[in-house]
């Protein structure tokens, strides 16, 4: 394992380049980075099953195929390189093609979650101005509700099931088309995807990713990831979201590896199931998934102690009870890694450089990146001051995010990035997330972070889930209050409530422990996963004015 100083010390932008890029930034294509220049005959780029039990394995040739065979049917339509594509798809081989297909004519992928309802799906074509959207029959109706749709191509079902009049038929139309298109060249500075933020905080804002992005998402894979030619490597994330795009798509298959889709909802029973049957020895994935196998801690460890190498948590902080369970119980070293949709991930517990792991914290810089702590006055803090998380965008030549798109972004000040998380540089270098901004809570002339209480509540046996936030109070500003979601066998009474309250006083202080706790058969999250303790936040300051919670912004 390489040491991580030496790994920062010797990073060089145009070695890195030339290792992830073919060695140019003036003439990319992102379809040529993650399937041709890797397509050898019987080389494996998807393993996919679907949620009725078909399998399929796809090879980097097919892919190059079919891809060659989108373009040409993109271009028939009027797409241009720059133009946008909207993909509406589960995890399929379809989705992978589409986006492939929208790379190698050089237009920009967007994601469409779907889960999404008309409203959400309506407001990201808006704004991207979407020429085409490729979707199946399972979504297709959503389409219907959305004025002035763009042109939709449909992956029909059975017998034809979900074509409507005047769409296109995807693999119809696939096969119509020529199996040659040459790659359209791009500059390393334009988009080749359109993000949007995951509304955590609020409504999503729309950016592009630049094509020189797959520099930095590789660099994670290798370093981050630690992902390795012996592999056999999943992702549970969706690539609805950035983390599934940047990092199950595009990471994996620019370094040439294969990636596997399960296209199916999250279950123990499936999670183990793939692992097992796919060999999966490098797993990545969210808090709440890892929370949820933690939950079935007898059915997990029977089947999947041993098996995993290396497993990687990006969304929210871990607690400290899920890190220890997958080391003592999984033998699975479960390492945090931080990061947002805007630019991607730049702050980890690396598997694959050797440093200290420090309990809890978000971990040290990506190369490539230089990330530090600073007060409202932009100056960079010393350890053990809680301050925001901000990237020097002069010193992290991987830095890419170029702003949102079509609106004002203020997280730009000076040289740096404000994230808007709230973190401690630690005496080791390492730096330890608290809470979005919003979420800390002032109580009593005290600063708590919500996760650190969350991580308390978490240990207590009866807790599957728990969101704190900082509910108004007249006397000490807020009081800490907790949601909080129980196992099956345990009932939310005022005794329990009174057990977690001194759990987590004994843990942590007699001034960040949950005053008042509310039991919920489930928390509010975005469709990535993320806890929205902003809508839980808002719900009790409406409380305390005497009136009704505001609905979620989409």
């Amino acid at each position: 394992m390489r040491d991580y100083q030496s790994a920062v010390g010797a990073f060089d932008l145009q070695r890195a380049v030339a290792a992830a890029l073919s060695g140019s930034l003036e003439a990319v294509n992102a379809c040529v980075e993650c399937c041709d220049r890797h397509a050898l005959p019987g080389r494996i780029a998807l393993f996919w099953e679907g949620r009725d039990g078909t399998r399929s394995t796809w090879t980097f040739s097919q892919l190059q195929d079919a891809s060659a065979r989108l373009a040409n049917y993109l271009r028939q339509q009027g797409v241009r390189p720059g133009d946008t594509v909207a993909g509406l798809l589960p995890r399929t081989p379809e989705l992978l093609i589409t986006i492939l297909g929208t790379w190698r004519l050089g237009a920009v992928y967007q994601p469409l979650f779907t889960a999404f309802g008309p409203k959400a799906i309506e407001y990201r074509l808006a704004a991207s101005a979407a020429r085409l959207v490729v979707t199946d029959a399972g979504n297709r109706a959503k389409l219907d509700e959305v004025p002035d749709a763009p042109p939709i191509l449909t992956v029909s079902g059975p017998k034809g099931q979900g074509i409507r009049r005047g769409d296109g038929s995807f693999w119809a139309e696939l096969e119509a088309q020529d199996a040659s298109f040459a790659p359209v060249p791009r500059r390393g500075d334009d988009p080749f995807l359109l993000m949007f933020t995951s509304g955590t905080t609020g409504p999503s804002k729309p950016l592009q990713v630049p094509l020189k992005a797959i520099v930095a998402f590789t660099g994670y894979m290798r370093q981050a990831i630690d992902l390795r030619p012996e592999d056999a490597f999943w992702n549970l994330a969706d690539p609805g979201w950035a983390y599934g795009l940047y990092y199950a798509v595009t990471g994996p298959l620019a370094l040439g590896y294969p990636t596997t889709f399960y296209d199916g909802p999250f279950s123990v029973e499936s999670t183990c199931r793939i692992v097992r049957q796919y060999g999966i020895t490098n797993l990545a994935g969210s808090p709440t998934a890892f929370r949820l196998l933690m939950a079935a801690r007898e059915e997990v460890e029977a089947q999947l102690r041993g098996r995993l190498r290396a497993v990687s948590s990006a969304g929210e902080p871990l607690t400290p009870e899920v890190i220890r369970w997958f080391a003592e119980r999984l033998q699975a070293p479960i390492h945090d890694h931080y990061g947002q949709t805007e630019m991607g991930m730049v702050l980890c517990n690396h598997h694959g450089l050797e440093h200290p792991v420090h309990l809890g914290a978000a971990g040290y810089s990506v190369p490539g990146h230089r990330v530090v702590v600073v007060d409202e006055q932009l100056r960079e803090l010393p350890p053990g001051q809680p301050g925001i998380l901000a990237v020097d965008r002069r010193q992290s030549p991987l830095f890419w995010f170029p702003g949102y798109l079509g609106q004002p972004t203020r997280a730009f000040a000076g040289r740096y990035y404000l994230s808007g998380d709230t973190v401690e540089l630690n005496q080791d270098g390492s730096i330890s997330f608290i809470g979005r901004n919003d979420d800390v809570i002032t109580t009593a002339g005290y600063r708590v972070g919500p996760f650190d209480v969350e991580s308390a509540l978490i240990e207590h046996p009866a807790v599957i889930e728990a969101a704190v936030v900082g509910k108004p109070d007249p006397e000490r500003t807020e009081v800490v209050k907790a949601f909080v979601v129980l196992h099956a066998p345990y009932r939310g009474d005022a005794s329990l409530a009174e057990a977690l309250r001194q759990h987590v006083r004994q843990r942590l202080s007699a001034h960040a422990y949950p005053r008042e706790v509310e039991f919920v058969a489930e928390l509010p999250k975005t469709p990535s996963g993320k806890i929205q303790r902003f809508l839980l936040r808002s719900q009790e300051i409406a409380r305390a004015q005497g009136q009704a919670p505001q609905a979620a912004a989409h």
